[in-house]
């Protein structure tokens, strides 16, 4: 769990990453939890890491959320219930991994309306960066989240190893954060509500 703090911070906001990456160690996971620590130094989190590597056997032959084993559904929970999203892939074949979208076929298509959702990927180069909008944004869109503009790419160049070494990816890194937390403290106050919007 990482926690930080907030001057008149009443609740830790719930705080989900989900690293898309079929491998470990990855430099997805490892971006994505950058994002979540960068969110923790400027607010009181409660911070949940889903990895595909942990999860995808138990996934990947499911056809219907009631064919999931129990450690599954909990994830699926997590993601329905987070204040903030942080999502994160390496870019393959042009898009996000299979399993990823496999992920999501679970969750409710309406259970991450109005959240506030931050994008991230991963590349071999920064031609791979269009990625988060032309396959990331267009899912989150379609369940109605809250996708913040300013999402999060990083290319093999920004890391030694799976350590992140680039001082620019840290800066945008900080950016986002700074930026998602408003939008999450207001989707986090309002009243709980079931929005259905065909």
């Amino acid at each position: 769990m990482l926690v930080g703090s907030v001057v008149g911070m009443t609740a830790p906001y719930r705080v989900v990453a989900v690293s898309g990456s079929l491998h470990e160690p990855s430099k997805t996971t490892a971006l994505v939890r950058a994002i979540a620590e960068a969110v923790a130094e400027r607010a009181d989190v409660e911070f949940e890491l889903i990895e595909l590597t942990e999860i995808g056997p138990s996934l990947a032959g499911a056809l219907r959320r009631d064919q999931l084993p129990a450690s599954v559904e909990e994830k699926l929970v997590a993601i329905e219930t987070a204040d903030l999203l942080i999502v994160g892939s390496p870019v393959y074949r042009a898009s996000f991994t299979g399993l990823f979208k496999h992920l999501f076929d679970f969750v409710g298509q309406y259970e991450l309306v109005g959240k506030p959702v931050l994008l991230a990927a991963t590349g071999g180069g920064e031609r791979h960066a269009l990625m988060i909008e032309h396959q990331l944004r267009p899912l989150f869109s379609f369940f109605q989240a809250l996708t913040l503009p300013l999402g999060v790419y990083a290319s093999d160049t920004d890391f030694d190893g799976y350590v992140i070494s680039a001082d620019v990816l840290r800066s945008r890194i900080d950016l986002a954060a700074e930026r998602a937390l408003p939008l999450v403290g207001y989707a986090a106050s309002r009243p709980t509500e079931t929005l259905l919007v065909s």
